[in-house]
């Protein structure tokens, strides 16, 4: 299972990386595997304003629909379009073409208790995953 170090990771499965006061927001290698085949994408729009654990994105698979929670709290500044036509790219490349949307941080205290990459694959490895 594909891991990154310099992201951090939410309970839920989702990865944001931190750049500056910009969050970009998608979900791990674990999650898309566990959806299968990622067949359609609602992202949100620009300017929507979210805080930590609110509903940011839905998605559809061929095997259930979920959600996508955001892992900080923000105002919303892009989404990745390209997934309308190509939400597979979640599956090949979930921590690169298959990011989601980036949203200009409310605070750095917000993400202060999200995990490393260490702490995700512990708890990973703790829910049965390789």
């Amino acid at each position: 299972m594909n891991i990154p170090d310099g992201l951090l990771y939410t309970d839920q499965h989702e990865w944001i990386k931190v750049e500056g006061s910009v969050g970009t927001v998608g979900i791990s290698d674990f999650a898309q595997n566990a959806l299968g085949d990622i067949t359609f994408v609602d992202l949100p729009k620009v300017g929507k304003v979210l805080a930590r654990g609110d509903e940011a994105v839905a998605l559809e698979s061929c095997k259930a629909a979920a959600s996508v929670y955001s892992p900080a709290g923000g105002e919303v500044t892009a989404a990745n379009d390209a997934l309308s036509n190509d939400p597979a790219a979640i599956n090949t490349d979930p921590y690169g073409a298959g990011w989601m949307y980036k949203l200009k941080l409310t605070g750095p205290a917000d993400v202060s208790n999200l995990m490393d990459a260490a702490a995700y694959r512990t708890y990973c490895q703790n829910q049965g995953a390789e």
